[in-house]
């Protein structure tokens, strides 16, 4: 079992940024492929991004490719959404997921949730 908490959300301005942290307890973060996606209001949730478990290979969403950047802290078991350059579309609820095996870009695909961290941008 993982319990995966974020953290970093906030209100920011127009090309601003945020970095959104995730910190997985119960087992260790690298031992999972990780996904983040986002829900803005009124829309299905979608992925975001992901980092597989070794060598650090990270995918993206069209949407923030060259924005965002996913990393990891092996030290402090937490995963980092890095968001750059930010966007009023940024705005949404934004969620870390793990799943073991394969990483894909499917929300069913992964079996432990976060509780979501709001990210607000105003134009």
């Amino acid at each position: 079992q993982v319990q995966l908490v974020e953290s970093g959300g906030g209100l920011v301005q127009t090309g601003g940024s945020l970095r959104l942290s995730c910190a997985a307890s119960g087992r260790t973060v690298s031992d999972y492929a990780v996904g983040w996606f986002r829900q803005a209001p009124g829309k299905e949730r979608a992925f975001v991004g992901s980092l597989i478990q070794t060598g650090g290979k990270t995918a993206y969403a069209d949407s923030v490719k060259g924005r965002f950047t996913i990393s990891r802290d092996n030290a402090k078991n937490t995963v980092l959404l890095q968001m750059n350059s930010l966007k009023a579309e940024d705005t949404a609820v934004y969620y870390c997921a793990v799943k073991g095996g394969l990483v894909t870009r499917s929300l069913s695909g992964y079996d432990y949730w976060g509780q979501g961290t709001q990210v607000t941008v105003s134009s």
